[in-house]
């Protein structure tokens, strides 16, 4: 009998890339979501909003094999997975690699100044790194309480899957900063820390497989997510213009600040240390950064064509709303030109 799983909020990026996976390798599989993204037709979809719990149960019927939660955002959604126990066997659930604390409490919501971001050994391990203190307080401190939850019990298992920063098309990427210059020909591209900060990104094909992985093997515990070799910012900049065919002068300045901040940037390194996902549930990446990112620009492309970016990514627009000042670009880069006659 083939086994159940249960995608919960499965519409978005991580999930399209997960359908396929768990379907190939016999898998029957749910998406409950809110229907406002249409799915490939060969899944089944379930209309259901997680806040009604009652409805939540109903649409997961018989039960499944795992459920995959990747819209679990306070300690209410982590209580509200144990009360569905009699009909889910396991649990994935989506957290993130901003719980991290450095081991002397600096974290990523509280730093305001490049001195106060956390300084991570690398890699950071999932064993030996602490979290932020659960609470209500932040994003951070919101997922810390939900793996505090889950990780307090063990029917069913959970395994808490430790994020970097997800892409893939379909979804709100970061990589519409450098892909939206070259949509907009530019001919200069102008990276702080000569382009040396390092925050570790991670494909949403390579998620799915240590998804799916977990899934078959269920479990308690934490595994960390990113790609191999995480790539500088430099070479994510070189990554993404080869993949679009475009040619831009790189501008190295060497230090962090306006108008060079990008959503990668980062006072000090963010790596994640994989071996534990190797040997928990035998992950290996099923590709890197520079294969993975061509179909994530190729996506940003097309769905910019007749739909305002800002649309298409709200929440990515809050980020990046002063993200595209040229006309400051092109001030400081007269500037350096002056400095240098």
């Amino acid at each position: 009998m083939a086994r159940r799983a249960f995608l919960l909020g499965g519409s978005g990026q991580t999930g399209r890339a997960l359908i396929p996976r768990l379907q190939e390798r016999g898998w029957d599989v749910v998406v409950g979501s809110r229907g406002e993204r249409e799915l490939p037709p060969v899944v089944e979809h379930v209309q259901v909003d997680r806040a009604d719990t009652a409805a939540l149960k109903q649409a997961l019927g018989d039960g499944a094999d795992v459920l995959v939660d990747f819209v679990a955002f306070e300690r209410e959604h982590a209580q509200q997975l144990l009360a569905l126990k009699e009909l889910v066997d396991s649990l994935v659930v989506i957290s993130t690699a901003s719980v991290y604390t450095d081991h002397e409490g600096r974290t990523f919501d509280e730093a305001k100044a490049p001195d106060e971001f956390p300084r991570f050994p690398i890699p950071i391990s999932e064993r030996t790194q602490p979290t932020v203190e659960p609470g209500d307080a932040s994003y951070s401190t919101k997922k810390a309480a939900i793996e505090q939850v889950l990780l307090g019990q063990d029917a069913p298992p959970a395994t808490l899957i430790r994020a970097g920063a997800i892409y893939g098309p379909g979804g709100s990427v970061r990589e519409w900063y450098f892909v939206k210059r070259v949509l907009d020909e530019r001919r200069h591209v102008i990276l702080g820390d000569r382009g040396r900060s390092r925050f570790h990104p991670i494909s949403t094909d390579n998620l799915a497989e240590l998804i799916w992985l977990a899934a078959e093997h269920p479990g308690r515990r934490v595994l960390n997510a990113g790609d191999p070799g995480p790539p500088t910012l430099l070479e994510i900049s070189r990554a993404i213009a080869a993949a679009l065919g475009h040619n831009w002068t790189e501008v190295l300045l060497p230090t962090l600040g306006e108008p060079c901040e990008t959503p990668w940037s980062s006072p000090r390194p963010v790596v994640l240390d994989m071996t534990e996902a190797a040997f928990e549930v035998g992950y290996r990446p099923v590709t890197t950064y520079e294969r993975a990112v061509g179909a994530t620009c190729d996506w940003l492309v097309e769905a910019t064509k007749n739909l305002p970016w800002q649309e298409l990514m709200p929440r990515m627009a809050e980020y990046m709303q002063d993200s595209f000042d040229y006309a400051a670009e092109d001030e400081l880069l007269r500037s350096l030109i002056e400095t240098a006659r």
